[in-house]
C-alpha cells in the first residue's frame, strides 16, 4: 500500500461486515413482506406483455411488415426508409429470426410506452419546478451512470426472473434521455410566445398542453429515439433474467461459441436499432420543421 494512505481511517471489517448484514436483511425481509403484492401490481402489465408478443407472433408477416412501412412512411414520407425497412424485416425473417425479432419488438414497445408515460410527466414537472429539478437530475445521474447489471440485482430478488423483472430494468436503463429532454425541451420554448399565450387569457393547462408541449415536441422525440436505443442495448442483458427475444441467442453464442448465431442475432439488433433510429428521426425531423414554420 502506498504510505500516504496508510493513515487513512477505514471502517471497522467487523463493523462492516454486520452493516451489509443489517443491509441485506432488511431487503430480504422486504422482499418476503412485499415481493408478493409488488407482484400482483405488475400483473396488468405482465398480461398486456404475454398479450401484445402473442399478437406479433400470431400476425402474418406481411400484415407486420406493411404496418412498419406505414409507420415508416407516415414518419419520414422517404421511400428509401420505407424498403430499407421493408428489406431489414424480409431478411430478419428469411434467415429464421422472425419469432425472436417479434419478442424483441414486444419488449421495446412496452419498455418505450412506459418510459414516455412516466418520464414526460417527470420531464415536465422539472421544467416547471426547479426545486423538482434539483431533486430529479441527480437521481438520473446515478441512472445512467450505473452498470447496467446493477439494475438486475434488486429486481430478480424481488420478482425473480422473467418478463416483468426485464421491462422494470430495461425501463430503468432506458427512461432518462426522455426525463432530461422534456424538461430542456418545455424550457426552451420561446418566452415571447408564452407570454403571447398569456395576453390571450390561455390557462396554465391550455398554455402547457396547446404551447409548450407541441413546441417541445421535436426535442421530445430527440429523447424517445436515445430511449428506444437505450433499450435495445439493453436486449442482451435482459436475456440474462429471462427475457426472451434476440438477446438469448447471443448469450447461447457466447457461452457455447455459437459465431454465426451470435452474428446474425446481433445484427438483427443492429438492424432494429437503424429502422427505429432512422423513422423517430425523421419523425422529429419533419416536427421541427413544422415548428419552424409556426414560428415563422
Amino acid at each position: 500500500m502506498d504510505d500516504r494512505w496508510r493513515d487513512f481511517p477505514e471502517m471497522d471489517r467487523a463493523t462492516l461486515v454486520a452493516l451489509r448484514k443489517a443491509l441485506d436483511g432488511a431487503y430480504r425481509d422486504f422482499s418476503s413482506d412485499y415481493g408478493a403484492a409488488i407482484e400482483a401490481f405488475f400483473d396488468p402489465l405482465l398480461y398486456f406483455l404475454v398479450w401484445f408478443e402473442k399478437l406479433l407472433l400470431a400476425a402474418p408477416w406481411w400484415l407486420v411488415i406493411a404496418i412498419l412501412c406505414g409507420v415508416a412512411w407516415h414518419a419520414s414520407r422517404s421511400w428509401k426508409i420505407v424498403l430499407g425497412t421493408a428489406a431489414a424485416f424480409v431478411l430478419i425473417g428469411w434467415f429464421g429470426m422472425w419469432d425472436d425479432t417479434m419478442r424483441t419488438m414486444g419488449i421495446i414497445t412496452v419498455c418505450t410506452l412506459i418510459s414516455i408515460a412516466a418520464g414526460v410527466p417527470v420531464g415536465i414537472a422539472m421544467a416547471r419546478s426547479p426545486r423538482t429539478r434539483a431533486v430529479v437530475t441527480p437521481v438520473l445521474d446515478v441512472m445512467q451512470t450505473m452498470p447496467a447489471f446493477v439494475y438486475l440485482i434488486p429486481v430478480v430478488m424481488l420478482l425473480g426472473i422473467g418478463k416483468v423483472p426485464g421491462v422494470i430494468a430495461v425501463v430503468i436503463y432506458a427512461i432518462p434521455p426522455v426525463i432530461r429532454l422534456t424538461d430542456l425541451g418545455i424550457r426552451l420554448v420561446d418566452r415571447d410566445v408564452l407570454e403571447a399565450a398569456d395576453a390571450f387569457g390561455a390557462t396554465p393547462w391550455q398554455r402547457l398542453t396547446g404551447v409548450q408541449i407541441p413546441l417541445a415536441l421535436p426535442t421530445i422525440m430527440a429523447g424517445i429515439n436515445q430511449t428506444i436505443m437505450m433499450a435495445l442495448a439493453m436486449v442482451v442483458i435482459a436475456s440474462m433474467i429471462g427475457v426472451q427475444g434476440l438477446g438469448q441467442p447471443v448469450l447461447k453464442s457466447i457461452t457455447n461459441q455459437y459465431f454465426t448465431l451470435g452474428l446474425l442475432n446481433g445484427l438483427a439488433i443492429v438492424a432494429l436499432a437503424i429502422v427505429f433510429d432512422r423513422i423517430s428521426q425523421a419523425y422529429g425531423r419533419r416536427m421541427q420543421a413544422h415548428r419552424e414554420r409556426l414560428e415563422g
